[in-house]
């Protein structure tokens, strides 16, 4: 049997680190980060353990790049969705929306990942971590901002603020408290993106995550005039 090419190779190490991912994140949302070990992710994944540590330093790394992952995919769903809209008001609400709803629906992953950040590793430059930053400094753009370089650090401070606030034990703010007030700073109409009122009913405990880990080759989206 000829041996595989080097891109089949590559495309069955993307399937694998994708899949670690997606394990990362259901795992830890099911028990939470101590409870969860690398082991466990490795079987979830059906992968051999050893193979994590080809992708990860440690389970920090992975778990955060696993956040990242589901962060950017639900990010650019968001942003995405019909109708479409080219609006730069419009793209912001729903990017506040999504992330706040991450929150929300995902308090244990979410937190977990808010503790990691505060880690002396801090944030983990994956491709993931990029990709959500790319799609959070072409929203700031949009909504008309001239310094991106700025304007974009000031954005995801307020967000993971907000997050924060969300999601500390004991003495969370309501979701849609903070939302008025990240709307209110950037002069946002309430009824833009998906108000909490409109918010479908869904248990996202029991939502099927693959769609955000997808193993097929994702298409580029096209170039936005």
């Amino acid at each position: 049997m000829s041996p595989r090419s080097a891109s089949v190779n590559e495309e069955l190490r993307r399937r694998s680190r994708e899949r670690l991912l997606q394990a990362a994140v259901e795992l830890v949302g099911e028990r939470g980060f101590e409870a969860t070990t690398l082991g466990d992710i490795a079987d979830r994944a059906g992968s051999a353990r050893g193979l994590v540590s080809y992708y990860f330093p440690g389970k920090r790394q992975l778990v955060q790049s696993a956040v990242h992952r589901l962060m950017h995919r639900t990010l650019e769903e968001a942003l995405e969705r019909e109708p479409r809209t080219e609006d730069g008001r419009e793209r912001l609400a729903r990017a506040i929306d999504a992330i706040l709803g991450l929150a929300r629906d995902r308090p244990v992953l979410m937190r977990q990942h808010m503790a990691g950040l505060l880690h002396a590793e801090g944030f983990v430059q994956c491709p993931e971590q990029r990709r959500l930053a790319e799609l959070l400094g072409e929203t700031v753009a949009r909504y008309g901002s001239q310094t991106v370089s700025v304007d974009y650090p000031m954005l995801r401070a307020l967000l993971m603020g907000a997050v924060y606030a969300a999601l500390v034990p004991g003495v969370p703010m309501p979701v849609p408290v903070l939302r008025a007030e990240l709307f209110q700073r950037y002069g946002l109409d309430w009824e833009m993106g998906v108000p909490p009122e409109s918010a479908p009913d869904t248990k996202a405990e029991d939502e099927d995550l693959s769609r955000f880990f997808a193993t097929e080759e994702r298409p580029e989206r096209r170039k936005r005039a």
